[in-house]
């Protein structure tokens, strides 16, 4: 049987761990949500799990009993679920795989934006850790996806941009940042690339109401209303006073 040329490197030579420890396909999605809700939210919750994987609870709990056996997590049943270090660099692993294969089918193949987030799902699992790295160097070292979210080891980027919902009225602020949770929803995700609610666009707050829990911004003269529920993962860097 022959092998992948980039897979005779030495192990350890590239971030992601020998690869004989990889997860399986599975685990690794769920890992890479649950990195998101560690670093964004503190806490990683079953019922939102199962929301954002699109399974049913009883499906959840037994995969996360999977994974505490197999010294991925710890905390289940009535206990708070925490990444163990190996679960950890595993979640880093695959979610800088899954955002290096965005920019490599935005910027190598491509691949229009609202498709890259879909196709890199089908790729990350099978990336080496050393064609891994030389993704990273040919794609010059991103520290963030092409959304904007940051890839493991670079939060850091990312930390002083705000939510729609955190703006004041009439503050003109450039978006950063379409959360991950928001490119799970295709829906969502395809109406802010319609309406250019992108990263790098300049727009202007025009009227935040939290009793009906709106914000309306002007995009190229347009304006868009969002509600709280979209505008929570759309940040956007305030200009410098």
């Amino acid at each position: 049987m022959s092998r992948h040329p980039l897979s005779s490197a030495p192990k350890g030579d590239a971030p992601g761990g020998a690869e004989e420890h990889r997860p399986t396909h599975t685990v690794e999605d769920y890992l890479m949500t649950m990195h998101v809700m560690e670093r964004d939210y503190g806490e990683i919750v079953a019922a939102r799990l199962a929301e954002m994987m699109g399974v049913a609870p009883a499906t959840v709990a037994m995969t996360l009993k999977r994974m505490e056996r197999d010294n991925w997590i710890t905390g289940t049943g009535r206990k708070a679920i925490h990444l163990t270090e190996t679960g950890r660099q595993a979640a880093h692993s695959v979610t800088r795989r899954h955002m290096l294969t965005e920019w490599l089918l935005l910027r190598i193949l491509k691949v229009p934006l609202p498709y890259i987030h879909d196709e890199a799902h089908g790729i990350e699992h099978a990336i080496s850790p050393s064609l891994e790295e030389r993704m990273r160097l040919i794609l010059d070292d991103p520290q963030v996806c092409p959304h904007g979210n940051p890839l493991p080891g670079y939060e850091h980027v990312v930390s002083g941009w705000a939510p729609l919902t955190e703006l004041s009225r009439n503050e003109r602020v450039t978006i950063r940042r379409i959360h991950e949770f928001a490119e799970e929803n295709p829906d969502l995700l395809n109406f802010l690339i319609e309406n250019k609610i992108l990263p790098g666009v300049e727009v202007q707050v025009l009227d935040i109401l939290p009793f009906n829990q709106t914000v309306t911004i002007q995009v190229d003269n347009a304006p868009i209303t969002l509600g709280f529920a979209a505008a929570r993962y759309i940040f956007a860097e305030r200009r410098a006073p």
